[in-house]
């Protein structure tokens, strides 16, 4: 029997990513969210990577390439 193939997908949502960033992005919520904790940290002590690293966050998220911690994309 035919049985078709699905790629994995994250179970966390990637608007509430975006979401996440858009007002805490500063703070790496979004990255603690999607299981990035080291990154999260990082962008918590250094204010998104002093803006740049939120903002392409951001970008990345509302493109749909941003990943989650185990290098899976995020479901809509």
């Amino acid at each position: 029997m035919y049985q078709p193939y699905y790629a994995p997908v994250s179970p966390r949502s990637r608007w509430f990513a975006a979401v996440l960033c858009f007002l805490f992005g500063w703070a790496g919520i979004h990255r603690f969210y999607v299981g990035k904790g080291g990154s999260g940290l990082l962008y918590l002590l250094t204010g998104g990577l002093f803006g740049l690293g939120w903002l392409y966050d951001l970008f990345c998220l509302l493109f749909g390439w941003f990943r989650d911690g185990m290098g899976l994309p995020l479901i809509y």
